[in-house]
């Protein structure tokens, strides 16, 4: 048995996954920093939280640590030799996580990027199947993503590379997190496309995502609605034509919270991109992640 972390800019989910990369048992914590800005207290908090779940996990499901052939955990940034690096929505510069939980364990740790992580998912057990040439893109708080090409997931040496989420779409446009301007993910993100929607629909500030959701698919025949979600997408269409161009994908799968509009947003997507690619012979299926929120958890035990 393996147990497979995801950490994402708002949310910890652990889980035991068995040989057949199919998750048993889960946990989920939100992570609020909301009130906090320093790098060393959210530390702290993830350990906490990664500790409880891990504990909760075992003791639920009658298992020992001894029992655990494995930790894997997918995180944002730039991780490497155990080290959790630039987290920049969560203040964490680098973190030796990894040291730490093979001390308070005795068993492997791995770490590698979230979107990598939810990417081989995809591609063993999801919606990359049955493709050879393809993007897994994860658009949630930020956006991760995983390149295939010929079923091989490409790899550079020095980083974990294809940080498509800061690709510069507008070099006079929103500051990033990362410190640079008109990052692709500034426009992307889904946490800016609900606070974007509760400014302009004039929502109380404390609404659900899911309540977000149901107001755009409630009131997509209203011009506000549309003209809204018609910015928000000719803003993604720069970003994937950019990555089409470069990678000449099969396929691109949508995961992230981006994935529960993608009935609404893939077909307007595809109309998009008809009009900005430069090969037009170019044939990318846009589909849905198949393995939602579990896709990271699955993927880091396969690292």
């Amino acid at each position: 048995m393996k147990i497979g972390i995801d950490i994402g800019g708002s949310h910890i989910a652990t889980g035991l996954v068995n040989k057949r990369g199919e998750i048993i048992s889960k946990e989920t914590r939100d992570i609020n920093i909301s009130n906090i800005n320093d790098g060393k207290r959210v530390e702290k908090l993830l350990l906490e939280i990664i500790e409880n779940e891990i504990e909760m996990l075992l003791e639920k499901n009658d298992y020992t640590i001894n029992d655990i052939t494995k930790i894997g955990i997918g995180v944002p940034g730039s991780p490497k030799q155990g080290k959790i690096r630039n987290l920049v929505n969560l203040h964490i510069k680098e973190f030796n996580l990894g040291e730490i939980l093979n001390q308070k364990y005795k068993v492997n740790v791995t770490i590698k990027n979230d979107g990598k992580c939810a990417g081989i998912a995809e591609k063993k057990y999801g919606s990359l199947k049955k493709y050879k040439d393809c993007i897994f893109l994860c658009i949630g708080t930020g956006v991760g993503s995983c390149v295939f090409f010929n079923d091989e997931m490409l790899e550079p040496i020095q980083n974990p590379g294809f940080e498509f989420g800061h690709m510069i779409i507008d070099k006079k446009g929103r500051k990033c997190n990362c410190g640079k301007l008109g990052c692709f993910e500034t426009y992307a993100s889904m946490k800016k496309f609900k606070l974007e929607a509760i400014n302009n629909f004039k929502m109380d500030s404390t609404v659900e995502a899911e309540e977000v959701q149901m107001y755009i698919r409630n009131n997509m025949n209203k011009k506000n609605v549309c003209d809204f979600v018609n910015e928000y997408l000719n803003n993604i269409s720069i970003g994937l034509s950019n990555i089409i161009t470069i990678f000449e994908p099969q396929a691109i799968s949508f995961g992230g919270s981006f994935s529960y509009y993608c009935d609404i947003f893939l077909p307007i997507l595809k109309e998009k991109l008809e009009i900005m690619m430069f090969n037009k012979d170019t044939k990318t299926d846009l589909i849905k992640a198949k393995l939602k929120n579990d896709a990271g958890i699955i993927g880091a035990t396969e690292i």
